[in-house]
């Protein structure tokens, strides 16, 4: 489990997890001077999603899946576009 922190915590930066970053910290910073403990866990909550990578579903938790699984195989999915006239 700690080499996939430290994996996730060390590789594939992009500008959505470096902004969480910075609005975690701003958070937090914010949530020390007021005192405000609700306010401090939406910034470690934004932290964690920062450092570990993660969104609020997870891991492509959101995703549509576009295979589906029929008697234990992937099949994939054909789709028709209907237009009207």
């Amino acid at each position: 489990m700690t080499s996939t922190f430290i994996y996730n915590l060390t590789n594939n930066w992009n500008l959505i997890r470096l902004i969480r970053l910075a609005l975690s910290i701003i958070i937090i910073v914010q949530a020390v001077q007021l005192r405000d403990m609700l306010f401090g866990a939406f910034g470690t909550f934004f932290l964690y999603q920062a450092l570990t990578n993660t969104g609020c579903c997870g891991s492509n938790g959101c995703a549509p899946s576009t295979t589906q699984k029929v008697n234990n195989q992937s099949e994939e999915i054909e789709f028709t576009e209907v237009k009207n006239q």
